[in-house]
């Protein structure tokens, strides 16, 4: 059973285009792009079966979602929910970003760095934490919500709302509300998808199904910073994949519908310049490396040892049916503590952190920041590496979703005190549809 959300941030707005700073105030309303990005919006979501719809009341939320709506083929009750309100940043709301750097530059680069520890003034002079504030309104907005629609059920929630209360939100389910706020990004109407599941350890599994998906404005993804930017694909399907049989380091080539994926992956690549191209050694992520090259025909792959997939020794080839038959206690434990198994002759998925960091790490240091970058490695390197840009562990793996052909988007910071971003997560759109339909085959 699975409780699943779709995330969506409002159109852009007259503060938006302004520059200015919004927080909880309602001065501003949707231009008209942000009401053709929200009924582009509802046309995207329009044949998914949504069972209800939550949305923050301020008038540029409220007006996304009441033009979205009209685009939906199910139309399910609406509920303008005062948890969902945007973060309150006080006496900076209305003030541009250039005001607020030049009349509070220390809180400011503050809240640029740690906006945990920020403190501000509201209109009776009385101090408060906004961010911290904000994350208690996300934490018991998630407790009625949940409470509301147990995980007994299959449900589809939508929320649309704000930047940072929608990013909090993500980061409280992660886990990570102390740390990641500026790890992730989120552009207005984009859509953000997480599976919430029972769980035997947790209050529930969570799964980052996709972060940030703007495929339906037209553009593929955001405009890139000024830092380099890395596009990190998970190669195309096998016929293992297919089965749901364990590969790991056996050389298992692309399949026809692989193939049609690494293809549909170089037209969604197409316009972006790649300046250098990495990929595992292996021939699944070579072939789909390939095919998305052939649009840049000038750039050399360069191979990596350090990209290619867990070992998983003895389950190699086997289904899970036939592990579970063999290592029933060891199979158990890699679906919740993956963190906690050595593989039979095989890698701990720690040790493939370790080796898959240390060539990411060694790709970017050798990046200048007007260089694009291809990285085409596997579900458990993909994996290692987005846990590490979002401050997971590598007890956290199953907290990130990597379909066959996905494309993710990093932007590496120009600036040591700034983490990189995350610009996007798991996009399949170029295969159809918002969500991911590749296959769930084994690691």
């Amino acid at each position: 059973m699975t409780l699943r959300l779709l995330l969506v941030r409002h159109g852009l707005s007259s503060f938006n285009l302004e520059g200015r700073i919004q927080g909880r105030n309602d001065l501003s309303t949707l231009t008209d792009e942000g009401r053709q990005q929200s009924i582009e919006t509802g046309k995207f979501l329009s044949e998914l079966p949504i069972d209800a719809i939550y949305s923050s009341p301020l008038q540029r939320a409220a007006k996304t979602t009441e033009n979205l709506i009209e685009e939906l083929r199910y139309k399910p009750e609406t509920i303008f929910d005062e948890g969902l309100l945007e973060i309150n940043l006080g006496s900076w709301s209305g003030m541009t970003v250039n005001d607020v750097k030049d009349n509070f530059p220390e809180i400011y680069q503050l809240w640029k760095t740690r906006p945990e520890e920020i403190v501000l003034d509201d209109k009776n002079g009385h101090k408060f934490k906004p961010f911290i504030e904000l994350a208690s309104q996300v934490r018991e907005f998630l407790m009625r919500l949940i409470k509301l629609h147990p995980l007994d059920k299959d449900k589809t929630i939508l929320i649309v709302a704000h930047n940072a209360i929608l990013r909090c939100l993500i980061l409280e389910l992660l886990g990570q509300q102390k740390q990641g706020f500026r790890r992730l990004q989120l552009d207005n109407t984009s859509i953000s998808v997480i599976n919430l599941k029972p769980s035997l350890i947790r209050p529930y599994q969570v799964q980052l199904e996709c972060l940030n998906n703007t495929t339906h404005l037209g553009s593929t993804v955001s405009k890139k910073n000024h830092g380099a930017r890395l596009l990190l694909v998970r190669h195309g399907e096998t016929n293992w994949n297919r089965e749901s049989r364990f590969q790991g380091q056996i050389d298992i080539p692309l399949n026809n519908n692989g193939r049609t994926q690494a293809k549909a992956a170089k037209s969604f690549l197409t316009n972006f310049k790649i300046n250098r191209a990495f990929s595992s050694s292996m021939s699944r992520s070579r072939q789909t490396a390939e095919s998305i090259l052939e649009c840049h025909p000038d750039i050399d792959l360069e191979l990596k040892e350090g990209l290619i997939e867990i070992g998983h020794g003895l389950w190699e080839g086997k289904l899970e049916s036939e592990i579970k038959a063999e290592w029933p206690d060891l199979l158990k434990t890699w679906q919740i503590e993956p963190e906690k198994v050595q593989m039979p002759e095989g890698e701990s998925i720690c040790e493939v952190w370790s080796r898959s960091i240390k060539c990411w790490e060694e790709i970017c240091s050798n990046l200048n920041p007007k260089e694009t970058a291809l990285v085409v490695a596997h579900d458990a390197v993909n994996k290692t590496i987005l846990c590490h840009l979002l401050g997971l562990s590598p007890a956290d793996i199953w907290m990130v979703k990597q379909g066959n052909g996905c494309v993710n988007v990093i932007d590496i910071s120009t600036d040591s005190n700034q983490p990189d971003v995350l610009t996007s997560l798991n996009l399949t759109s170029h295969q159809g549809g918002l969500l991911d339909r590749t296959a769930e085959g084994a690691l």
